[in-house]
Protein backbone atom coordinates (compact mmCIF):
# COMPACT_ATOMS: atom_id res chain seq x y z
CA UNK A 1 0.00 0.00 0.00
CA UNK A 2 1.45 3.54 -0.73
CA UNK A 3 2.00 5.56 2.15
CA UNK A 4 -0.33 8.95 3.02
CA UNK A 5 2.57 10.86 1.84
CA UNK A 6 2.86 9.18 -1.65
CA UNK A 7 -1.05 9.36 -2.29
CA UNK A 8 -0.68 13.45 -1.37
CA UNK A 9 2.40 12.89 -4.06
CA UNK A 10 0.45 11.41 -6.62
CA UNK A 11 -2.53 13.60 -5.84
CA UNK A 12 -0.45 16.85 -5.80
CA UNK A 13 1.08 16.43 -9.43
CA UNK A 14 1.55 20.01 -10.04
CA UNK A 15 0.27 19.20 -14.10
CA UNK A 16 -3.24 18.85 -12.82
CA UNK A 17 -3.08 20.41 -9.64
CA UNK A 18 -5.09 23.76 -8.95
CA UNK A 19 -4.64 25.71 -5.99
CA UNK A 20 -7.25 28.44 -5.26
CA UNK A 21 -7.94 31.19 -2.68
CA UNK A 22 -11.10 32.00 -1.60
CA UNK A 23 -12.13 35.39 -0.90
CA UNK A 24 -8.16 36.08 0.41
CA UNK A 25 -9.46 39.90 -0.52
CA UNK A 26 -8.69 43.28 1.19
CA UNK A 27 -12.38 43.74 2.45
CA UNK A 28 -12.78 40.18 4.13
CA UNK A 29 -9.13 39.61 5.79
CA UNK A 30 -6.74 43.21 4.93
CA UNK A 31 -6.50 46.07 7.83
CA UNK A 32 -9.21 47.35 6.75
CA UNK A 33 -11.91 44.64 6.75
CA UNK A 34 -15.53 44.18 6.46
CA UNK A 35 -15.62 41.43 8.80
CA UNK A 36 -12.88 42.60 11.45
CA UNK A 37 -13.12 38.63 13.66
CA UNK A 38 -12.46 36.71 10.93
CA UNK A 39 -9.74 39.40 9.46
CA UNK A 40 -8.14 39.38 12.81
CA UNK A 41 -8.72 35.17 13.07
CA UNK A 42 -6.84 34.78 9.19
CA UNK A 43 -4.05 36.82 10.66
CA UNK A 44 -3.39 35.76 13.84
CA UNK A 45 -4.04 32.13 12.98
CA UNK A 46 -1.34 32.32 10.32
CA UNK A 47 -3.45 31.24 7.70
CA UNK A 48 -3.46 34.28 5.21
CA UNK A 49 0.85 33.91 5.71
CA UNK A 50 0.70 30.00 4.96
CA UNK A 51 -1.92 31.02 2.04
CA UNK A 52 0.83 33.50 0.86
CA UNK A 53 3.42 30.89 1.10
CA UNK A 54 1.29 28.11 -1.00
CA UNK A 55 0.77 30.63 -3.77
CA UNK A 56 4.53 31.90 -3.98
CA UNK A 57 5.09 27.93 -3.75
CA UNK A 58 3.02 27.13 -6.86
CA UNK A 59 4.64 30.22 -8.92
CA UNK A 60 7.85 28.06 -8.20
CA UNK A 61 6.23 24.78 -9.17
CA UNK A 62 4.50 25.51 -12.32
CA UNK A 63 0.79 24.87 -10.49
CA UNK A 64 -1.86 26.89 -11.76
CA UNK A 65 -3.02 29.86 -9.51
CA UNK A 66 -7.16 30.90 -9.06
CA UNK A 67 -8.06 33.86 -7.17
CA UNK A 68 -12.01 33.35 -5.97
CA UNK A 69 -13.20 36.66 -5.36
CA UNK A 70 -16.86 37.70 -4.03
CA UNK A 71 -18.12 41.28 -4.72
CA UNK A 72 -21.50 43.32 -5.88
CA UNK A 73 -22.11 46.46 -7.94
CA UNK A 74 -22.46 49.51 -5.90
CA UNK A 75 -26.13 49.32 -7.32
CA UNK A 76 -26.84 45.50 -5.91
CA UNK A 77 -27.99 44.09 -9.30
CA UNK A 78 -27.77 40.76 -9.46
CA UNK A 79 -26.60 40.15 -6.13
CA UNK A 80 -28.61 37.34 -3.87
CA UNK A 81 -30.71 38.99 -0.71
CA UNK A 82 -32.68 35.99 0.40
CA UNK A 83 -30.12 34.90 3.33
CA UNK A 84 -29.79 36.55 6.43
CA UNK A 85 -26.14 36.77 5.66
CA UNK A 86 -26.64 38.61 2.30
CA UNK A 87 -28.79 41.38 3.69
CA UNK A 88 -26.16 41.52 6.78
CA UNK A 89 -23.35 42.80 3.76
CA UNK A 90 -25.69 45.02 2.76
CA UNK A 91 -24.99 47.29 5.79
CA UNK A 92 -21.57 46.96 6.52
CA UNK A 93 -18.81 49.76 6.84
CA UNK A 94 -16.88 48.39 3.95
CA UNK A 95 -18.06 47.09 0.93
CA UNK A 96 -16.95 44.46 -1.95
CA UNK A 97 -17.86 46.70 -4.89
CA UNK A 98 -16.50 45.90 -7.81
CA UNK A 99 -13.33 47.98 -9.11
CA UNK A 100 -12.52 49.33 -5.07
CA UNK A 101 -9.50 48.61 -3.35
CA UNK A 102 -11.92 46.10 -1.45
CA UNK A 103 -12.28 43.27 -4.01
CA UNK A 104 -7.90 43.36 -4.76
CA UNK A 105 -6.31 40.37 -2.85
CA UNK A 106 -4.87 41.15 0.29
CA UNK A 107 -1.06 41.37 1.20
CA UNK A 108 0.69 39.25 1.94
CA UNK A 109 -0.62 36.92 -1.13
CA UNK A 110 1.41 37.85 -4.42
CA UNK A 111 -0.51 37.75 -7.92
CA UNK A 112 1.29 36.94 -10.47
CA UNK A 113 0.45 37.60 -14.28
CA UNK A 114 -0.44 33.61 -15.15
CA UNK A 115 -2.80 33.28 -12.25
CA UNK A 116 -6.44 33.38 -13.01
CA UNK A 117 -8.94 35.81 -11.25
CA UNK A 118 -12.41 34.98 -11.14
CA UNK A 119 -15.43 37.87 -9.94
CA UNK A 120 -18.55 36.59 -8.55
CA UNK A 121 -21.48 38.97 -8.34
CA UNK A 122 -23.97 36.34 -6.24
CA UNK A 123 -24.10 33.27 -3.85
CA UNK A 124 -22.44 31.69 -1.82
CA UNK A 125 -19.71 29.52 -3.48
CA UNK A 126 -16.55 30.60 -5.42
CA UNK A 127 -17.34 27.58 -8.19
CA UNK A 128 -21.23 27.11 -8.49
CA UNK A 129 -22.93 29.49 -10.90
CA UNK A 130 -19.11 30.60 -12.07
CA UNK A 131 -16.88 29.87 -14.89
CA UNK A 132 -14.36 28.08 -12.63
CA UNK A 133 -15.40 24.37 -13.29
CA UNK A 134 -15.38 25.50 -17.20
CA UNK A 135 -11.25 26.72 -16.20
CA UNK A 136 -10.62 23.97 -14.16
CA UNK A 137 -10.98 21.43 -16.89
CA UNK A 138 -9.55 23.44 -19.74
CA UNK A 139 -6.17 23.43 -17.29
CA UNK A 140 -6.12 19.96 -16.58
CA UNK A 141 -7.37 20.29 -13.32
CA UNK A 142 -7.88 16.73 -11.26
CA UNK A 143 -6.94 17.66 -7.97
CA UNK A 144 -7.98 21.73 -6.53
CA UNK A 145 -6.30 22.74 -3.74
CA UNK A 146 -8.52 25.12 -1.11
CA UNK A 147 -7.51 27.75 0.40
CA UNK A 148 -8.84 31.19 2.05
CA UNK A 149 -11.82 32.16 4.00
CA UNK A 150 -14.60 31.28 5.69
CA UNK A 151 -14.38 27.78 7.32
CA UNK A 152 -18.27 28.66 8.50
CA UNK A 153 -19.46 29.22 4.33
CA UNK A 154 -17.26 29.87 1.44
CA UNK A 155 -15.15 27.07 1.80
CA UNK A 156 -17.19 23.88 2.51
CA UNK A 157 -18.80 25.44 -0.73
CA UNK A 158 -16.11 25.03 -2.69
CA UNK A 159 -15.16 21.53 -1.54
CA UNK A 160 -18.76 20.16 -1.56
CA UNK A 161 -18.80 21.71 -5.41
CA UNK A 162 -15.36 20.29 -5.94
CA UNK A 163 -16.16 16.96 -5.26
CA UNK A 164 -19.76 16.60 -6.70
CA UNK A 165 -18.13 18.14 -10.02
CA UNK A 166 -15.43 15.31 -9.86
CA UNK A 167 -12.20 17.05 -8.58
CA UNK A 168 -9.99 15.78 -5.87
CA UNK A 169 -10.17 18.31 -3.09
CA UNK A 170 -7.06 19.24 -1.18
CA UNK A 171 -7.73 21.08 1.98
CA UNK A 172 -4.34 22.46 3.90
CA UNK A 173 -5.83 22.46 7.41
CA UNK A 174 -3.57 25.54 8.75
CA UNK A 175 -4.47 27.79 5.37
CA UNK A 176 -7.98 28.14 6.26
CA UNK A 177 -9.77 29.94 9.01
CA UNK A 178 -13.52 30.90 10.10
CA UNK A 179 -15.07 32.25 13.83
CA UNK A 180 -14.99 31.09 16.25
CA UNK A 181 -11.67 29.16 15.83
CA UNK A 182 -13.32 26.75 17.61
CA UNK A 183 -15.63 26.04 14.91
CA UNK A 184 -13.02 25.57 12.10
CA UNK A 185 -11.51 22.75 13.84
CA UNK A 186 -15.00 20.98 14.49
CA UNK A 187 -15.57 21.73 10.53
CA UNK A 188 -12.44 19.70 9.13
CA UNK A 189 -12.82 17.10 11.42
CA UNK A 190 -16.58 16.34 11.43
CA UNK A 191 -16.98 17.58 7.82
CA UNK A 192 -14.00 18.50 5.34
CA UNK A 193 -11.84 15.05 6.53
CA UNK A 194 -14.94 13.39 4.93
CA UNK A 195 -14.92 14.49 1.51
CA UNK A 196 -11.61 16.27 1.27
CA UNK A 197 -7.45 15.12 1.89
CA UNK A 198 -6.93 17.07 4.89
CA UNK A 199 -3.20 18.11 4.96
CA UNK A 200 -1.09 20.84 6.26
CA UNK A 201 1.04 24.04 4.42
CA UNK A 202 4.46 22.08 5.07
CA UNK A 203 3.02 19.10 3.37
CA UNK A 204 1.71 20.58 0.40
CA UNK A 205 5.16 22.11 -0.17
CA UNK A 206 6.92 19.28 0.48
CA UNK A 207 5.39 17.74 -2.51
CA UNK A 208 5.92 20.65 -4.66
CA UNK A 209 9.60 21.19 -3.60
CA UNK A 210 11.19 19.44 -6.53
CA UNK A 211 8.70 19.51 -9.28
CA UNK A 212 8.43 19.26 -12.74
CA UNK A 213 8.15 21.90 -14.52
CA UNK A 214 4.49 22.04 -16.54
CA UNK A 215 3.51 23.90 -19.88
CA UNK A 216 -0.21 24.54 -19.64
CA UNK A 217 -1.70 25.28 -22.79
Amino acid sequence: MPSSHEQLLEQLDPAGTVLMTVECQNGVVGRDSALPELAAQARSSGALTHVARLVAAAHEAGVQVLHAVAERRPDGRGSNRNARLFRAAERLPVQQHSGTTAVRIAEPIEVADEDIVVRRLHGLSPIAGTEVDALLRNLGCRTLVVTGVSANVAVPNAVFDAVNLGYTAVVPTDAIAGVPPEYTLAMIRNTLALVATVTTTDEVLACWKRPRRVTRA
